[in-house]
């Protein structure tokens, strides 16, 4: 590797849907290429956002970061669709000549990675935000997205997980990849906004007409089966003989908002309930919330988490993946037994009673996800594994 020109590096995600991933690769395309490090040259691959899905292509835009689209690589597994999908993605890094592909997310690290061996592409990296191993499909399909993973982690020279807790799954529970392929990077955000928020602005409660004195808990995120909504939903009910008076509002759209909608009526929720749908702006939504919940089967690192840590806001969530990591295993926010709505009620309440010091979180959370910190991790890896 010489110095005569940027290193080239292809960043290929399935989609550009809400949610951490598309942030993360969004300011990686961003942080490294010029004008912000000319030392690179970087190339955002991402397929089409589903009808369903909340669209975050625009977050790139307004970073100056334009990607390439191919639209089958935003679409669930299919032989002879991938097959062509590989083909373009072989052809398109014989144009651009990349010294790096790195993938993200399952669809794009099994077709990226498998373009990158026929193209020999000189490093090959792909990173887990999370792993579709549980909670996601049935155990005949589990199985063979495992086998895919095994295969392509053959190819890799380095699978990077966000968090240690994720790394153990990866290589001992599901033997993905051997352990010395492993390389643990934390996610990069653009916290400012929310460090900088002041704490219960009152604008999100007023729009939604919810009082200002009455607890206010929150969950974040696509309306998918993963999501588990129906447990902070059956949390909430259990709740409702200690703070008769809390408000719980719902903010994503996604396939399960019918079964959700019909669930908060059956459960007699509709007078403490709100579903907000999609919103670009989360900040007066973290200044506002008193608790910010999750009730995920499965999770990678959850964004909604650390920028609700970085608003100043208390947190609850079950104990699943990267999470118990994130919240340093209790010191951060409350955690809750999986699938338990009486363990989720018990965290949502200590979250909301005896929320630990929110100032130095806040300092942390800015300190430990910033973008610059993700950039500088990433400039040494992808130097390292090309010296190699």
């Amino acid at each position: 590797m010489t110095s005569a020109r940027p290193i080239r590096v292809m960043r290929i995600i399935a989609r550009l849907n809400v949610g951490g991933p598309a942030l993360h690769v969004a300011l990686l395309a961003q942080h490294l290429n010029p004008p912000v490090n000319a030392a690179y040259e970087s190339l955002l691959v991402a397929g089409q956002v589903g009808d369903d899905e909340g669209d975050m292509s625009y977050y790139a835009e307004s970073l100056g970061v334009t990607p390439t689209i191919i639209p089958a690589l935003g679409r669930s597994l299919h032989p002879v669709r991938d097959l062509i999908v590989i083909g373009q993605l072989v052809r398109l890094m014989g144009r651009f000549k990349p010294d790096v592909v790195h993938t993200h997310t399952a669809k794009a690290g099994f077709v990226g990675r498998i373009a990158a061996w026929i193209a020999g592409i000189p490093v090959i990296v792909h990173t887990y935000h999370g792993h579709v191993f549980r909670g996601y499909f049935s155990p005949t399909m589990t199985r063979v997205f495992l086998t895919l993973e095994r295969l392509t982690g053959r190819v890799s020279d380095a699978v990077i997980t966000l968090t240690d807790g994720l790394a153990r799954e990866i290589v001992d529970e599901f033997r993905v990849v051997q352990r010395e392929k492993i390389v643990v990077i934390g996610l990069g955000l653009d916290l400012r906004a929310f460090a900088d928020m002041p704490r219960k602005m009152g604008a999100f409660r007023a729009q939604h007409g919810i009082p200002a004195e009455v607890p206010l808990i929150g969950i974040v995120g696509r309306l998918v089966p993963v999501k588990n909504h129906a447990l902070f939903l059956q949390a909430a009910a259990i709740l409702r003989q200690t703070l008769p008076d809390a408000h719980y509002v719902i903010v994503g759209d996604g396939e399960m908002r019918v079964a959700i909608e019909a669930q908060i009526v059956g459960m007699g929720l509709t007078d403490r309930v709100q579903i907000t749908g999609w919103t670009r702006d989360l900040d007066p939504i973290y200044s506002d919330l008193d608790v910010m919940a999750l009730s995920s089967l499965n999770e990678g690192t959850p964004v909604t988490l650390i920028e609700a840590l970085a608003a100043g806001c208390a947190v609850a969530s079950t104990a699943v993946g990267g999470v118990p990591d994130l919240l340093g295993h209790g010191a951060f926010g409350a955690l809750a037994e999986s699938g338990s709505a009486e363990s989720l009620a018990q965290a949502i309440l200590r979250a909301l009673t005896h929320p630990p010091d929110a100032a130095p979180i806040r300092e942390q959370m800015v300190r430990l996800y910033s973008a610059q910190r993700l950039a500088g991790d990433l400039d040494g890896l992808y130097r390292r594994l090309l010296e190699g």
